[in-house]
């Protein structure tokens, strides 16, 4: 039987995101982003989210439409902020825990951080990941990653 998988993000400049729409296709699976209504957009949003990421605060995040229990693999995918997750997918993990079955996860980051935040991911949805990737911003702009053996732990 296959298995049903839902891709949820969080991005907030598109690197996130790209990397979620690709495992989405790859996976033929669905895909839900995460919308945070607090305003990261620009230099204040980039500086008042990670000062939210380091203090790991939650954050409201819009009304997802996906449920997530009715999935068998939940991919969950942020970007690093201040070596965090960020404030949208911290709500998330913390609002749908208990509805989760099997998690992966993968981030992407300006280089530092993935580590800890697979790890507070981990600590947070209290399910040890069947599955993790990471890329940095220059390797999803320059397309030099590759999820082939993420996508196998998956299938």
């Amino acid at each position: 039987m296959e298995k049903k998988i839902l891709v949820v993000f969080y991005s907030r400049t598109g690197t996130t995101k790209k990397i979620a729409e690709e495992i989405s296709h790859l996976l033929q699976c669905d895909i839900e982003e995460i919308i945070d209504n607090k305003d990261r957009s620009g230099i204040k949003g980039f500086m008042t989210g990670g000062r939210d990421a380091m203090a790991r605060n939650l954050t409201e995040i819009k009304e997802i439409i996906k449920n997530p229990g009715d999935y068998d693999i939940v991919v969950i995918g942020t970007p690093v902020w201040a070596a965090n997750m960020t404030p949208a997918i911290r709500t998330y993990i913390s609002n749908n825990k208990e509805k989760f079955k099997q998690v992966a996860f993968f981030c992407t980051t300006g280089g530092t951080g993935i580590d800890k935040t697979f790890l507070e991911m981990e600590v947070l949805s209290g399910k040890q990941p069947i599955a993790t990737f990471s890329a940095t911003a220059r390797q999803v702009k320059t397309n030099k990653y590759d999820l082939r053996e993420f996508i196998e732990k998956l299938k």
